[in-house]
């Protein structure tokens, strides 16, 4: 029995995915943030508290000393003494508690974070047009997905949490010293002043250095790729010396953009400014001390402040390093998302099952890039059950033509219908969960063999249907003189089988997943000519009154097809049965003179 049309059971949808403010690198990632305001709450609340916590122990340390001192008379110092102590004691607990509640808290929102940004880039490259991912490299895609989003949790945590400290660290402190003596005041604000701009100056030096670093690691990364996923070929033109060359080029750049990086961290000047601020504001104390003005406890307790100081000078030069380098991975997380394509998963389009008419009505096709069309006003019309050959001499449009009807590519003039509706207006899932297609080039995934041959289904499919599936798609035999028969993993993209056997798996695939239109586009090509008409009896059978588009030059397949295609240079020259096109098209004729019949 065919197996039932239906959607995968997931626990997650594209369409069900929250949407993001995608305008800039900042306002992306407080999108991101505003799902989880109770955490940050508690981070504020728990830091805000640790830092008065810190400003309030130099303030107990200078009342002890204006104890020892005698300069606060109290009954009994020694029970003065004791309640200090106490009160240190209880100041340093309250402070490991709110700590550790704002390090849990920015914790859980930076590991979220950066799991909700690698889940929408990975939706949203799931969601991209074929053109697009034409265009792109790998290495590069993988360091984003990767890299960029890690630096976008860093940025969080440590880098936005110590920041925040920081900021706190130099508020609440001064704050402190404004009540002893609003003249002390001169010293720490002096060096905020200048701090600012410090800052500013290190934030606008680093930007261009921190965005050239991660990009020369994307550059990096996409030639490592490459060399790895074509070390075959590789080795086999000797170029091992070459592509070693170019590896090591682009490890220098990306050397060169670290060393960059670190002369703009060998200038930071914040560090400076605050030995000098302390050394001022003491001379400044001492002066007033001197004069009667503050006493020695106040002394005490301004230069405890005053060294509280010296933490957010010294943070802020590996915190705002984080968080500009992840600003920089952020914007190119951006550039993917931002990027253009002509793809519409529509969501709410037209969902109901197929009867498999399919019309190409003046279609013409074009990349965005190119000068002209690869397919120019191609029309014809295939009726449910019928069994369209496609042939035409190489890069004459044949497999471009088959992929506008998955919409692996959307066309760029006509339109394609399925059933009377314009494949735009189908649901993306719905439309491509009906359409099956079986190429020369098989993908294979590096899973069980099981998997592959489910892999259109998921989890809707039986072992028994897996088994059935293979039998009829002659796999089975093969199949199970493995070790682990169904449960063998196949290398990645199937590197492990042999050319027949990874097609085979893919038809399996395809007769499991029942399609109403099937695309076989020359899928016999790498199996013996006894499987292959065991094959094409079990497609015959199963997919009886389904559509079929068939790209091949064989001979045994055409004849079984109701009608002909015959493509060149984009365009229908001729169309009808085999017997009609070989006796009115002499193109026909030479075409069937070069290939294997």
């Amino acid at each position: 029995m065919a197996a039932q049309i239906a959607l995968p059971k997931t626990e997650f949808r594209v369409e069900n995915a929250p949407t993001y403010n995608q305008t800039s690198p900042v306002r992306w990632v407080l999108s991101h943030l505003s799902r989880y305001k109770l955490l940050l709450a508690a981070f504020f609340v728990g830091m805000t508290v640790t830092n008065i916590f810190n400003a309030a122990i130099p303030r107990q340390i200078g009342a002890a000393f204006g104890v020892v001192a005698g300069e606060t008379i109290v009954p009994d110092p020694y029970y003065a003494i004791a309640l200090i102590t106490l009160t240190l004691v209880g100041l340093a607990v309250g402070r490991f508690f709110c700590d550790a509640l704002a390090s849990f808290s920015m914790e859980m929102v930076a590991k979220r974070l950066e799991r909700d940004g690698r889940d929408e880039l990975y939706l949203n490259l799931l969601g991209k047009s074929q053109t697009f991912h034409n265009q792109q490299r790998v290495g590069d895609i993988m360091a984003r997905a990767a890299n960029d989003v890690r630096f976008v949790n860093e940025m969080m945590m440590p880098g936005f949490s110590l920041l925040y400290d920081s900021m706190m660290a130099i508020f609440i402190p001064i704050l402190f010293i404004g009540f002893i003596d609003p003249r002390l005041l001169l010293a720490p604000l002096t060096f905020c002043f200048f701090y600012y701009f410090a800052v500013r100056l290190y934030m606008r030096q680093l930007e261009p250095v921190a965005e050239q670093v991660r990009a020369r690691f994307g550059d990096m990364n996409a030639t490592l790729n490459e060399a790895v996923t074509g070390i075959e070929v590789v080795k086999a033109a000797s170029q091992d010396k070459q592509e070693l060359g170019k590896f090591l080029r682009d490890a220098r750049r990306y050397r060169d953009a670290f060393v960059k990086e670190g002369e703009v961290q060998a200038r930071y000047l914040p560090t400076l400014l605050i030995g000098i601020a302390i050394a001022g504001g003491f001379l400044q104390a001492v002066y007033l001390y001197n004069l009667g003005e503050i006493s020695i406890g106040d002394l005490i307790t301004f230069m405890g402040l005053m060294w509280v100081l010296r933490w957010p000078a010294f943070s802020s030069f590996f915190t705002f390093y984080l968080v500009q380098m992840g600003l920089a991975g952020a914007g190119r997380i951006l550039e993917l998302l931002q990027t253009e394509t002509e793809m519409d998963e529509n969501a709410a389009g037209h969902v109901a099952p197929m009867r498999g008419e399919l019309v190409f009505e003046n279609v013409s096709f074009r990349h965005f890039d190119s000068g002209r069309d690869l397919l120019h006003r191609i029309s014809f019309t295939a009726r449910p059950g019928e069994t369209i050959a496609i042939v035409g001499q190489t890069g004459s449009g044949k497999t471009t033509l088959t992929k506008l009807v998955n919409r692996t590519y959307d066309v760029t003039g006509g339109k394609i219908t399925v059933d009377g509706r314009d494949i735009r207006d189908w649901n993306m899932h719905s439309l491509r969960s009906q359409i099956s297609i079986i190429e020369q080039d098989i993908f294979l995934f590096s899973r069980s063999v099981a998997e592959n041959i489910a892999f259109g289904l998921g989890q809707q499919v039986s072992r028994e249907d897996i088994i059935r599936a293979a039998q009829e798609a002659q796999a089975h035999q093969f199949i199970i003189n493995f070790k682990d028969g169904y449960d063998t993993i196949v290398g990645e993209r199937g590197v492990t089988l042999s050319g027949g056997q990874r097609q085979r798996i893919a038809i399996a695939r395809a007769l499991l997943t029942d399609p109403r239109i099937l695309i076989l586009d020359d899928a016999t090509s790498a199996v013996d000519s006894a499987t292959e008409d065991e094959i094409q009896k079990a497609i015959k059978r199963i997919l009886e009154g389904r559509t079929t588009l068939l790209i091949t030059h064989r001979l045994s397949q055409i004849r079984r097809a109701d009608r002909v295609l015959l493509i060149r240079q984009g365009e229908i020259v001729a169309q009808g049965t085999h017997h009609e096109l070989m006796a009115t098209s002499e193109l026909y004729q030479r075409i069937f003179a070069r290939y294997d019949i």
